[in-house]
C-alpha cells in the first residue's frame, strides 16, 4: 500500500510539472511575461499540498493543485465516503486538479483531476471536461474521439459509461443546462487490478494535456470581440455556480479541512451575472 501511495503521488507531481512546462511554453509565444504564484499549505490534521497559478496573455488564470492529505474525517462526513465508517474515519488521499480560464472566448475553459483515495477501501477517480463559450463541432468531435481512444485502450465500456456519468454530473439542475460539452467522469474505480487502474488514471492526465494543447494552439491567434468577451464572463457565472453548489471536489476539500484558497483556486478571476 505504501509503495502504491508513493507511486501515485510521484505521478501527480510529474504530471503537474509537465502541464506547467507546456503551458509556459504557450505563454512564451505572447509578448508579456506571465505571472506565476506558488503557494504551499499544510493541513492541520495531516498532509498538505501546493498550488501553482499562472496569469498570462493566453491563460487568464490557470491553477494546478497537487495534494496529499491524511487523517480522520469529521463525523458528519464519514457516511458520505465509501469505506470511511469501516476505517473509523481514517483516510489517505492524493491527487492533482486543474482548472483553466482563458483570455480568449474562443478557447474553452477546462477542468481535469485525478486522485487516489484510501479508507478501508481504495479507489481512483477523476476525469476531464471542457466548457466552451461558443461550441465548435469540430473541436467537440476531436475532444470526444480522443477521449474515447484513450478509454478504449483499457476497456471499451469505459467511454460510454464515464461519458454518461460526466454528462449527468456536470449539469446545473437549477438552470436545467449542462456546464459544457462534457468529457468523462469516473469515481470509485477499483477493478481489482491496481496497476491497470493506475495506468488508466495516468493516461487520462496525459490525454487531457494533449487534447487541450491542440485546442489552444488552434485558436490562440484568432481575434475576438468585446461582445464575445462579455458572453464569456457571463458563461463563467455558470462555472462558479456549479463549483459552489454541486462540485464533489469542493465538498471533499472542505470536509477534509483542506486549504480554502487552494479549493477555491478553480474560480475565474473575472465573472458577471445578468
Amino acid at each position: 500500500m505504501e509503495k502504491q501511495k508513493t507511486q501515485a503521488l510521484k505521478w501527480f507531481c510529474a504530471l503537474r510539472d509537465k502541464i506547467i512546462e507546456s503551458f509556459l511554453s504557450i505563454e512564451k509565444q505572447s509578448s508579456a511575461e506571465p505571472k506565476i504564484e506558488k503557494r504551499k499549505w499544510d493541513r492541520p490534521g495531516g498532509g498538505g499540498g501546493e498550488s501553482t497559478i499562472i496569469f498570462g496573455n493566453v491563460f487568464e488564470k490557470v491553477g494546478v493543485n497537487v495534494s496529499k492529505v491524511h487523517g480522520k474525517f469529521a463525523d458528519s462526513a464519514i457516511n458520505e465516503i465509501p469505506g470511511a465508517s469501516e476505517s473509523n474515519g481514517e483516510f489517505w488521499a492524493s491527487g492533482i486538479s486543474l482548472v483553466s480560464h482563458m483570455q480568449s472566448p474562443l478557447i474553452p475553459a477546462a477542468h481535469m483531476n485525478t486522485r487516489l483515495i484510501y479508507t478501508s477501501k481504495q479507489w481512483f477517480g477523476g476525469g476531464m471536461d471542457f466548457t466552451p463559450i461558443y461550441k465548435n463541432e469540430e473541436d467537440c468531435k476531436y475532444i470526444h474521439e480522443s477521449i474515447k481512444m484513450t478509454c478504449d485502450r483499457f476497456d471499451t465500456g469505459y467511454y460510454p459509461k464515464f461519458k454518461e456519468q460526466c454528462d449527468n454530473y456536470f449539469f446545473l439542475q437549477h438552470r436545467k443546462e449542462p456546464r459544457g460539452i462534457g468529457g468523462i467522469f469516473y469515481d470509485n474505480l477499483s477493478s481489482g487490478n491496481w496497476e491497470n487502474d493506475f495506468e488508466f488514471t495516468k493516461a487520462v492526465g496525459e490525454a487531457f494535456l494533449e487534447i487541450y494543447l491542440h485546442i489552444i494552439r488552434k485558436h490562440m491567434q484568432k481575434s475576438w470581440t468585446k461582445e464575445q468577451r462579455e458572453n464569456q464572463l457571463i458563461k463563467r457565472g455558470r462555472y462558479v455556480e456549479f463549483n459552489l453548489l454541486y462540485d464533489r471536489g469542493t465538498r471533499f476539500g472542505l470536509m477534509t479541512d483542506g486549504n480554502p484558497d487552494a479549493i477555491m483556486m478553480s474560480m475565474p478571476p473575472l465573472v458577471k451575472w445578468l
